[in-house]
């Protein structure tokens, strides 16, 4: 019972709706780096190696027969995808060094000083009462 009492109070959790949040947007954000790697960078970088598609790159280690298909190492999507993810983890890492910086400032700034506390209210008219 003890593990569902914890799960319980994890999942209720606002880190938790928090995360599904990020995994939904991440998921979105993914989706539109791989339209630009594909749509904007990679037709320029296809031109430059001849007008090439990079989805089609491949090595043929054995060509299809009849209804057999090819069997091939097709390294031009794993190039495709090796972009797409250093432009995320680019963004991403772009994205967290601006939240840290804004974190710094805000950090920075002085803190209003603190109301006294009772007891030092108290000692500071005892203080001015001995001084009279």
């Amino acid at each position: 019972m003890k593990i569902i009492d914890e799960f319980k109070s994890f999942a209720v959790k606002g880190n938790v709706i928090d995360m599904a949040v990020g995994i939904i947007i991440g998921a979105a954000f993914g989706k539109i780096v791989t339209s630009f790697v594909n749509d904007v960078i990679m037709p320029p970088i296809g031109i430059l190696i001849g007008g090439v598609k990079f989805s089609s790159l491949k090595i043929v280690l054995k060509e299809a027969v009849g209804e057999t298909p090819a069997i091939a190492i097709n390294y031009g999507n794993f190039l495709q995808v090796t972009f797409d993810f250093l432009i995320i983890a680019l963004a991403i890492f772009m994205v967290i060094k601006a939240m840290n910086a804004a974190k710094k400032k805000e950090e920075a700034k002085p803190a209003a000083p603190a109301a006294p506390t009772k007891e030092e209210v108290l000692l500071t008219e005892i203080r001015d009462l001995l001084k009279k």
